[in-house]
């Protein structure tokens, strides 16, 4: 049986060097954007490096499997008051970005994981199409 390395499955064209301008290019957008940047600007302006540092060890662990994030982006996510509509904003942002960054399968792969990542963080939000909605407990269901 022969096993495969996880890494050996990515695009050869990612590498930190495309993460970190990723990164650095697309929140330079999100940041400016008029939906997204008053988002950032209130909860993460004032340390807005550290944050940026934190995205790169982020996206390096999702592109790259680097391991380099250990945070947990749901809770993170949790106290912004998100809608789907952010999300839908935040992904065309990512999806116009991504091309001028790198192109063919590396982008491909980018660009779906931005859609994992948006999927699972509404998913834990409990918002969007994909939530999980559960039936309110009643007082009969107790019993």
């Amino acid at each position: 049986m022969t096993v495969l390395s996880l890494s050996s499955d990515l695009p050869d064209e990612l590498s930190e060097d495309v993460v970190r301008r990723l990164v650095q290019v697309f929140y330079v957008r999100a940041r400016a954007d008029a939906v997204l940047g008053p988002i950032f600007e209130k909860h993460v302006g004032h340390r807005w490096e550290a944050h940026l540092s934190a995205l790169v060890d982020f996206w390096s662990s999702v592109a790259l499997m680097s391991g380099r994030y250990s945070g947990k982006p749901h809770l993170a996510h949790v106290p912004l008051g998100l809608a789907p509509e952010h999300f839908e904003r935040w992904l065309r942002l990512f999806e116009e970005t991504v091309p001028e960054v790198c192109q063919g399968p590396a982008a491909a792969f980018l660009v779906d994981r931005a859609h994992r990542i948006a999927d699972s963080l509404q998913i834990g939000l409990g918002i969007g199409s994909k939530a999980l909605r559960l039936p309110a407990k009643t007082v009969a269901d107790a019993s």
